[in-house]
């Protein structure tokens, strides 16, 4: 025995709330593709979206710390994964599709570039003229044109619902251009949800990461809400921490945020008077979010990670580094695109030269980067 699509579609509306995405109600794919029989539309869209290339290529893309910094370091990968559960926590608590928001989550950042934002920021620069660059846009040419896995169609054909939430995702460092989905109405929980399973991640581990790399110390965290907080719940006290006190601390705070998030954001659900999706698309403002005091509270952490962390010295100077190797490579196939493999050289054609090298670089992994830079320009190295 096993249970048919058709009994998880009806499990779905037995389940979920009612301004959750149920999946028999998605807008459909761009090409005609038969379903499968035993999954819905979201669970087939998260397994495409698990063996790219694209996805694997992650675990070498930098979070905050290269990857040759440490093993012990979040990467892209493992960034994407734990906001994948917590996307997973949240919706299974509020009545959304935890399929379709783990579908989003697990593709929000597959248009990174090599080096973090270093190198989007970077690729963006050099791309100025020629459309610009931006992962949430890559992130959509992966999935609907560069990824090569099918001869039916070009990208994954996921689901429009994936595609909106991939163009929707908004954090205070991504901006979204959803021009061609809906711009007039908001993400949907499922997207909202990833939105904030991407911020919650990223500071609580970058935190973690930063203590543990020793750019941030207890004493630099004293007088900071949630930290003070976290510390007296847990019974913390010295100068010191250890490695098993610092695994208590961080997940005490990612238990602090997840509940705080769940519960004020049923409460704002409940006062929107939102009955369906379209309802709450159709809201002035996001329903997903944390009260006010933790609000606050947030942001006065993530003010000292920006300052401490995102701007100490080692990461800016591998921030430097970084932009200067990928600089380095777009102007060298830019002046000569035959030092380009030759099946990157076929695309030159149609997206013309600048996007040909702006897609390639932006596939690389930190590691192919580095060893590109040296191909290109140490002459002791052999190509």
């Amino acid at each position: 025995m096993y249970y048919t699509r058709e009994q998880l579609e009806k499990y779905e509306v037995q389940t979920l709330a009612p301004y959750g995405m149920r999946s028999k109600d998605s807008k459909g794919r761009a090409y005609k593709d038969k379903e499968p029989l035993y999954r819905t539309a979201f669970q087939r869209d998260r397994d495409r979206i698990l063996h790219t290339t694209a996805f694997r290529r992650l675990e070498y893309k930098t979070q905050v710390f290269i990857n040759f910094e440490g093993d012990y370091f979040r990467t892209r990968l493992t960034h994407t994964l734990e906001v994948a559960q917590v996307g997973r926590t949240v919706a299974r608590a509020l009545g959304a599709n935890e399929d379709l928001t783990e579908a989003i989550c697990l593709v929000h950042d597959i248009g990174h570039a090599a080096f973090g934002h270093s190198g989007e920021h970077i690729l963006n620069r050099l791309m100025k003229d020629h459309g610009g660059f931006d992962h949430n846009r890559q992130s959509l040419r992966i999935v609907t044109k560069l990824e090569k896995r099918y001869p039916e169609w070009p990208g994954l054909n996921l689901s429009w619902e994936v595609h909106e939430g991939i163009v929707k995702h908004e954090t205070e460092y991504d901006i979204s251009d959803a021009s061609d989905y809906d711009p007039e109405l908001r993400g949907n929980l499922e997207a909202q949800i990833a939105n904030a399973a991407d911020e919650l991640a990223y500071t609580t581990h970058d935190l973690d990461d930063g203590l543990t790399s020793g750019m941030i110390t207890p004493e630099m965290l004293g007088g900071i809400a949630l930290w003070e907080i976290i510390a007296t719940s847990t019974s913390w006290e010295g100068a010191t921490l250890n490695e098993l006190d610092r695994h208590r601390m961080i997940r005490r705070l990612v238990g602090l945020l997840v509940t705080d998030l769940v519960e004020a954001t049923a409460q704002r659900i409940k006062e929107s008077g939102a009955r369906s999706v379209l309802d709450l698309q159709q809201l002035d403002h996001n329903v997903i979010g944390y009260t006010e005091d933790m609000h606050r509270r947030n942001r006065e952490l993530k003010d000292f990670l920006f300052n401490n962390l995102y701007r100490h010295h080692r990461v800016v100077r591998m921030q430097t580094k970084a932009e200067k190797v990928i600089s380095d490579i777009f102007n060298a196939y830019v002046t000569e695109p035959e030092m380009l493999p030759e099946h990157i050289q076929r695309n030159i054609a149609e997206i013309g030269l600048e996007r040909t090298v702006c897609d390639y670089i932006a596939g690389m992994t930190d590691r192919f980067a580095i060893q590109e830079h040296e191909k290109l320009f140490n002459p002791l190295i052999k190509t």
